[in-house]
């Protein structure tokens, strides 16, 4: 790839993007622009947060988290969801998919599951004290074996299968955690 040179910060035309630093919808029209090219880079200064975002063509860095955040989720478990949106970001797909893994645990545990147990168990756990239903439980246990796979066998793990994990992730969440944070008194 060609080096480009960055000149004095400048009113650009306005770009839309969902932020890397802080996920608002942005349009900013300032910021550092490259050589005139057929793709035009450019470094644009986030009107909300003020961090800069790298945009060349389609591609931007840092790219917006993968999902949604997840409303009334404990410090620990939504750092940990959190984490693995990130890695989304940055293409770090196995790691997404671990993490993912890793809430299993932390889901559980936060509902009083007893630590040190397979994750198996983990699942089975939420779904014997209704936070799963028996019908749901398909897509929870996809949730571990997926995480089993990037733990133990030397495989690439997709896209596709991290964004499907998180998605997974993010409705448990909202299940477990959301939906009844959102009533008043519910624990």
């Amino acid at each position: 790839m060609r080096e480009i040179r960055w000149s004095k910060p400048v009113t650009l035309s306005g770009k839309s993007y969902v932020c890397g630093f802080c996920g608002r919808l942005v349009g900013p029209a300032f910021g550092y622009p490259g050589e005139a090219t057929r793709i035009n880079p450019a470094i644009y200064i986030c009107t909300y947060c003020q961090k800069p975002t790298f945009c060349y063509g389609e591609e931007q860095v840092p790219a917006p988290a993968y999902g949604n955040q997840v409303l009334h989720v404990p410090h620990e478990v939504s750092s940990l969801y959190e984490e693995a949106r990130r890695c989304m970001s940055v293409s770090a797909y196995t790691a997404a998919v671990l993490a993912c893994r890793k809430l299993l645990m932390n889901i559980a545990v936060k509902k009083n599951a007893p630590e040190g147990k397979s994750f198996l168990e983990y699942v089975d756990y939420l779904c014997d004290k209704g936070y799963v239903t028996t019908e749901n439980k398909g897509w929870v246990d996809h949730i571990r074996k997926k995480g089993n796979e990037a733990n133990h066998q030397i495989t690439e793990v997709c896209s596709k299968d991290a964004e499907d994990l998180i998605s997974f992730s993010e409705m448990l969440l909202k299940i477990v955690f959301e939906f009844p944070g959102r009533i008043p008194g519910t624990p």
